[in-house]
């Protein structure tokens, strides 16, 4: 059969769409350049995948649906805080009737059920559509997406957190009360929250991690948060009938927010919450310290463990 005879084109030539070759095949051009600009390596991905899953967790740059329940949450956090400043500065009062680092344990609900919401979809849906593997390529390592994705985590919660407190201090600075006070109460409120915010994402991403399915990573991070806090409340009251202060205190060490609680009425001078008003000692207040900080180095080492099975 006869073959067209066509004038080989210039490979380089991004003018020819095509060249023939002596048995008749084509071979096209489409001007394939290599990439000559700036490669801006792991900390530039990092910093994206951070910033991205730090705006997801309150759903910018996704769908309005996804919006309603974060952005409904954080002004949940905030009415009370407000409804409280305008008691304050109405009524003139001396004080505060809820302390800072006392606020966020008075709101674990809110905390627990943004926390159950964003937790899963943040690696969720990583896992359950197996994408998990493209992170990995290159340039991100698997350290840099397990650090991007709980701090990005612990970002969103501490942003939930501090956003009362800042209303609180901002009524306490109208009502004309002490400066000094405040603003050591804000402070001290600020390391309580920071420490929940850190412990909270830990618990949540791990949790989240162990299932593909967001409804079941949802269901998981409610029962590991109220299931805990719940039976130390309840041998922690029965603990308190009895007359054993020091077992009320000890038994805090078993729940994620009784150990905040515990952290911030020992260590930060806020009050507690335990039955009977009990306050643990210094001693005690520095082994929930230790005991918080352990659980938020055990949460990120387990969720390197899981990532390096995901990931390949």
């Amino acid at each position: 059969m006869p073959t067209e005879s066509t004038t080989p084109a210039s490979p380089a030539s991004p003018a020819s769409p095509a060249s023939a070759t002596p048995g008749g095949a084509y071979i096209h051009n489409i001007g394939y350049r290599h990439y000559d600009g700036p490669r801006l390596g792991r900390a530039y991905a990092r910093r994206s995948l951070f910033s991205q899953s730090l705006r997801g967790a309150y759903g910018l740059g996704r769908s309005a649906r996804t919006k309603v329940l974060p952005m409904l949450l954080f002004a949940v956090m905030c009415l009370p805080a407000a409804i409280m400043v305008a008691v304050a500065v109405f009524t003139k009062a001396a004080s505060l009737p809820v302390g800072y680092g006392r606020y966020a344990i008075y709101l674990q609900a809110v905390i627990g059920l943004y926390l159950a919401a964003q937790a899963p979809q943040s690696v969720s849906r990583d896992l359950r559509f197996k994408s998990v593997p493209l992170y990995f390529s290159r340039p991100i390592e698997r350290g840099d997406y397990v650090a991007a994705k709980f701090a990005a985590m612990a970002g969103a919660l501490f942003v939930l957190t501090t956003a009362p407190l800042l209303v609180l201090y901002a009524g306490a600075l109208l009502a004309k009360m002490d400066f000094l006070d405040q603003t050591k109460g804000l402070a001290q409120g600020l390391v309580s929250v920071a420490l929940l915010s850190l412990l909270f994402a830990g618990i949540g991403l791990v949790v989240s991690a162990l299932t593909p399915r967001r409804g079941f990573g949802v269901a998981a991070v409610i029962a590991v948060l109220t299931i805990p806090y719940g039976a130390v409340s309840a041998v922690q009251g029965i603990a308190s009938v009895q007359g054993s202060e020091a077992a009320v205190g000890w038994l805090g060490l078993f729940s994620p927010i009784t150990l905040i609680d515990g952290v911030q009425s020992a260590l930060l001078g806020g009050s507690s919450s335990f039955p009977g008003q009990v306050v643990p000692t210094t001693a005690v207040g520095i082994v929930y310290l230790l005991v918080t900080l352990a659980a938020v180095a055990g949460s990120y080492a387990l969720l390197m463990r899981r990532y390096r099975k995901a990931g390949l």
